[in-house]
């Protein structure tokens, strides 16, 4: 049996990785998750006690997961693949988790979350337009997890609903290269860049927000036309191009809530300088 840890760090990727280093250099104690035995040495070597947990699978040992949430938080940071199956594996997995949290010290989490869970509205997007999503998408995996781990008596949780991330590794100037007749060039990106996603998490945990929802998104918001290209022609990579659209289908996020509550503002502020 694992010591009680500050905080465990589920999905030890693009973004959970160097949260849990950040977390380690800052003086807690992390337990960091990967499903991958090739990352546990990297884990290690970063001061992080390393845990293979992969809840898709049926062989995982009660007793890693039981060790791994030795913990007072939890981040729980696992992107939902929700194409393959309507997320119908996404949903049995964070079942697994909530049922061991039920016997673990967690108190705290901090649910990882998208604005993918708001309908296009075609107007600015608060926190609250999720009783939008009830109407249209009665069953989104997304905000039935969510929900999930708001509703317990057992923890306090905090959701935060990043919007696209970029940084680092993830180079949109990629993601339409060479791509053509591309729709809804007219409609606002809702982007976040690393930095800010780490700045935000990190700042939530040591200021104790609990029992928050926060979407979070650059301040800015260029066309997917305007951005895209610029993305592509900084990486020197073909341009993509966009048909024209009498109408385009959108939501434009807006963050003020966290800005306000965290006093927060965007090291990153506008995608266009992402590049």
């Amino acid at each position: 049996m694992q010591n009680k840890v500050d905080i465990s760090v589920m999905g030890c990727g693009w973004l959970g990785l160097p949260l849990a280093e950040r977390l380690v250099r800052s003086g807690l104690s992390v337990n960091g998750s990967t499903t991958s035995e090739k990352k546990l040495e990297l884990l290690r070597q970063s001061g992080i006690q390393p845990f293979q947990v992969n809840l898709a699978d049926p062989l995982l040992s009660a007793d890693t997961l039981k060790d791994f949430l030795q913990a007072d938080v939890l981040i729980l940071n696992i992107p939902p693949k929700l194409r393959a199956d309507g997320g119908e594996s996404y949903l049995q997995q964070m079942t697994v988790l909530q049922k061991a949290l039920l016997q673990s010290t967690v108190s705290r989490v901090l649910f990882v979350s998208s604005t993918s869970v708001y309908p296009d509205l075609n107007r600015i997007v608060t926190e609250e337009d999720t009783s939008f999503t009830d109407e249209r998408d009665p069953d989104n995996t997304l905000l039935k997890v969510e929900r999930m781990f708001q509703n317990s008596e057992s923890w306090v949780c905090t959701v935060v609903r990043f919007g696209g991330l970029v940084g680092d590794s993830r180079q949109p100037g990629r993601f339409m290269a060479g791509k053509h007749d591309l729709p809804n060039g007219d409609a606002p990106v809702n982007l976040i860049h690393l930095e800010d996603c780490l700045n935000i998490l990190e700042r939530i945990i040591t200021e104790e927000k609990w029992g928050q929802v926060y979407n979070a998104c650059a301040d800015e918001h260029p066309s997917r036309r305007d951005f895209y290209v610029a993305a592509a022609k900084a990486l020197h990579l073909e341009a993509p191009t966009f048909k024209d659209m009498e109408e385009t289908s959108f939501k434009l996020i807006n963050s003020q809530k966290v800005k306000d509550d965290l006093a927060y503002v965007f090291s990153y502020p506008n995608p266009m300088a992402f590049f």
